[in-house]
């Protein structure tokens, strides 16, 4: 199933009801007066956070949704029921702006539920109308139009650890390593077009599609993943051994979230403030134990005064350096 995240549609609250002309008709009641009832309300438009990033994928060939029409008022001065309201389903983290007027409104916790568009009103039975001077009115109103209006959906994953890198640094098969989520891996790059999520301990980690230079200016995949990562509350930062220079392929990266930061004027809450662990990756191809060491402590050196950089070497198969980084993360996220 493709990933979607952000998408339009167009929505109706619903109708009211039309009121409607009765007069009551009964054997011991000569005089009987108007009975004409009110028509109900139209349905409401809603839209609902649930813990399901992949579920605007549902919504692909369908993008039009109106809530129910309220019934028509009846006899008997009976009134129209009204409509049934519509919810729509939405990922956490999505934030939805109306076209027309600019509102937005975000969704950040599973359960929370938003009235974007009112029903109209049901109109008035002649029943309405009735008074000592007009004992038979005819008159009646129709219902009324609900609200309408397009939105834009545009989805900010949350999670607590955002895996960042260059294409092919390995971020797909950490987190399967680390988790259930048998995300695709491959030996080019860009394998990963779309975020992966895993559980890990009841946290979720997000694979995050490779940031290339320029990144914040749209190339590679550009802006599109980079506002994913806006919302993790720390970020793991995957530099392969591949690379012939390991430290340039990172402070490129560092570059990119330092420039999106800016270009939205997030400060301290921007990427580059967020917490940051460095993983080295794919240790295995290294010439030898001196040239690891020499890399790690070259990592090590990028923090300031005594606070350095938390820097994890990995194999992927060495179990002991995967869950020296699991129980790191554990840590970390207490």
């Amino acid at each position: 199933m493709a990933f979607i995240d952000e998408m339009k549609i167009y929505a109706e609250a619903g109708r009211g009801g039309d009121g409607v002309v009765r007069f009551r008709q009964e054997k011991f009641v000569p005089k009987g007066g108007p009975s004409g009832g009110d028509g109900g309300r139209g349905g409401n438009f809603y839209v609902e956070a649930v813990q399901d990033v992949h579920i605007l994928s549902k919504y692909k060939a369908k993008k039009k949704f109106i809530a129910g029409r309220g019934e028509d008022g009846g006899n008997k001065s009976l009134h129209g029921a009204n409509g049934e309201d519509f919810v729509l389903e939405l990922p956490v983290g999505s934030i939805i702006t109306n076209l027309s007027t600019d509102e937005t409104w975000q969704l950040e916790e599973a359960g929370q539920k938003i009235m974007l568009l009112k029903g109209g009103y049901g109109g008035f039975g002649n029943e309405h109308f009735k008074s000592s001077v007009n004992t038979t009115p005819r008159e009646w109103r129709p219902g009324q139009d609900g609200e309408r209006a397009e939105f834009k959906i545009e989805l900010e994953l949350f999670a607590d650890i955002g895996l960042i890198g260059l294409p092919n640094a390995g971020k797909s098969s950490l987190l399967n390593a680390l988790t259930n989520a048998e995300a695709k891996v491959g030996d080019y790059a860009f394998t990963t077009l779309d975020p992966n999520l895993g559980a890990f301990y009841g946290r979720i980690i997000a694979d995050i599609p490779g940031v290339i230079e320029g990144a914040s200016e749209g190339k590679g995949l550009g802006v599109k993943f980079l506002r994913h990562i806006k919302r993790t509350k720390m970020l793991a930062h995957l530099v392969s051994f591949e690379n012939a220079n390991m430290l340039k392929s990172y402070k490129e990266i560092r570059k990119e979230l330092e420039k999106y930061d800016k270009k939205l004027d997030l400060g301290k809450d921007g990427l580059a403030s967020k917490d940051e662990i460095i993983i080295l990756t794919k240790s295995d191809v290294a010439l030898s134990p001196k040239v690891i060491e020499k890399a790690k402590k070259d990592f090590e050196k990028l923090g300031t005064g005594k606070s350095k950089k938390k820097v994890f070497v990995l194999s992927l198969f060495d179990d002991d350096s995967i869950k020296k980084l699991s129980d790191a993360f554990t840590k970390l996220l207490k």
